[in-house]
């Protein structure tokens, strides 16, 4: 009967162990599939920074190409009206210089 007893404990002592083995194959897959799911949403999460941050230097981008446009704009008016003012005293004065001119060839 003591045998019986030890064998009973054996046998149970070897259940255990087949239940230890299964839970520690349970835990290696379910690490595996944690690590499957942790990488998906690293990957979905880097995508979603990459989609914010290519969204905001595109606004960036944009209000950088309004700006220099406005800057281009008012320097081609300010260059406009130099030349108009450049070419209203030349008007002005051409016939002044002209008459310079001519004394001043007539002389030599």
């Amino acid at each position: 009967m003591a045998e019986s007893k030890v064998t009973g404990i054996i046998q149970s002592l070897n259940g255990l162990e087949d239940d230890l083995d299964s839970l520690n194959s349970k835990i290696a897959d379910m690490k595996k599939q944690l690590s499957v799911k942790a990488i998906t949403e690293i990957d979905k999460l880097l995508e979603k920074a990459r989609e914010i941050a290519t969204k905001e230097a595109q606004e960036i981008i944009n209000l950088s190409k309004e700006k220099a446009t406005r800057e281009s704009t008012k320097i081609t008016k300010d260059g406009e009206a130099k030349l108009s003012e450049i070419q209203s005293n030349i008007d002005a004065h051409f016939d002044e210089a002209v008459k310079h001119v001519v004394s001043t060839v007539l002389k030599t």
